[in-house]
């Protein structure tokens, strides 16, 4: 009788907290990859809505068309610069201000121009926000071609039951919940790079709020697998972390072949921790530590394409909420 009045006690506290909208507590791990569909999972690309150096095909042709174009579209942004046209560098700068600013669009100006489907379709719609940013990019690439070529809005997709960067560009895919005090385990490997750069884990994340631009890597802590490497992306730091991080173990894993992870994390404490297997099913050896109780932050977990030309695979995931560990 006791074990039925528990059982029951346990059943109305469930209902109670699904009728107030409070997600259900799971007891153990639970996946957060299903190995067929992204479902759960939000996409950014930094190519969508910003200019790099990388995202030129020919900078020095491109730099003279802005300097001396009497097309309108050169002609306008010239008079946007803050800085002569001078260096790369000043002019993506400056260009990036100019795209997550006003529309550029105006139709004397962009007469001349070929629009594309995905860009007229947003000039449709009266956007805002990311999505101007977006359209200000589809613009920017509509009107030169031959210079930036057409980026994409997502970078990751699934291949062979596992999560796969496509090497499209600089973005993140991050879970479509928060999470603050858990348990993240995952198997993964880094396939290639070109540059190259080691596969990426961001905890501590900020959500961009609806039609707000997202802030680089999420603002994010960054744990590099499964060897240690790390960054700190909050606005004002973009730097490797000094004393927040810690190396326990100096590991030499190749990072070409599979690796069991499991980070630990409590953003109450701003304190994580790293183990990495390898092979898979071998004693974990703990890898990485990190405190800041500044970090921490309930927020997404994401995996960081860091350049473009990066093959990472990610399977496996499962999360603990409040493990009791």
């Amino acid at each position: 009788m006791q074990n039925r009045r528990s059982f029951l006690k346990l059943a109305a506290i469930a209902t109670t907290s699904a009728a107030a909208g409070l997600p259900a507590r799971a007891a153990g791990p639970v996946s957060l990859f299903d190995g067929k569909t992204l479902d759960g999972w939000l996409q950014l690309e930094n190519s969508a809505t910003s200019l790099s150096l990388a995202g030129i095909t020919d900078r020095a042709a491109f730099l003279a068309k802005l300097s001396t174009g009497q097309d309108a579209v050169s002609s306008y942004l010239r008079s946007r610069l803050q800085n002569p046209v001078q260096s790369d560098a000043a002019v993506v700068k400056d260009m990036n201000q100019i795209l997550s600013g006003p529309g550029i669009y105006d139709r004397e100006r962009f007469s001349g121009v070929t629009l594309r489907p995905e860009t007229r379709r947003l000039l449709a719609t009266n956007v805002g926000g990311q999505d101007l940013a977006r359209l200000n990019k589809l613009l920017l690439e509509d009107a030169y071609p031959a210079f930036i070529p057409p980026s994409v809005t997502t970078g990751w997709v699934v291949k062979d039951g596992a999560m796969a960067s496509t090497g499209s560009g600089r973005g993140v895919i991050y879970t479509a919940r928060d999470y603050g005090r858990f348990r993240l385990m995952f198997t993964m490997r880094h396939v290639s790079g070109n540059p190259d750069h080691q596969a990426c884990v961001l905890i501590f994340c900020s959500r961009p709020a609806p039609g707000d631009k997202p802030l680089d890597a999420l603002g994010g802590i960054q744990f590099q697998v499964p060897n240690g490497g790390h960054w700190d992306y909050r606005p004002g730091r973009n730097n490797n972390g000094g004393a927040e991080f810690t190396t326990i173990n100096k590991t030499r894993y190749d990072a070409h072949e599979w690796s069991r992870v499991e980070i630990v994390a409590d953003a109450a404490k701003g304190v994580a921790r790293m183990k990495v297997a390898q092979p898979v099913g071998s004693p974990a050896v703990e890898v990485l530590a990190f405190q800041d109780p500044t970090a921490g932050k309930s927020g997404p977990i994401a995996w960081q394409m860091h350049n473009a030309g990066l093959f990472d695979e990610f399977k496996d995931v499962t999360i603990e909420v409040d493990p009791a560990g």
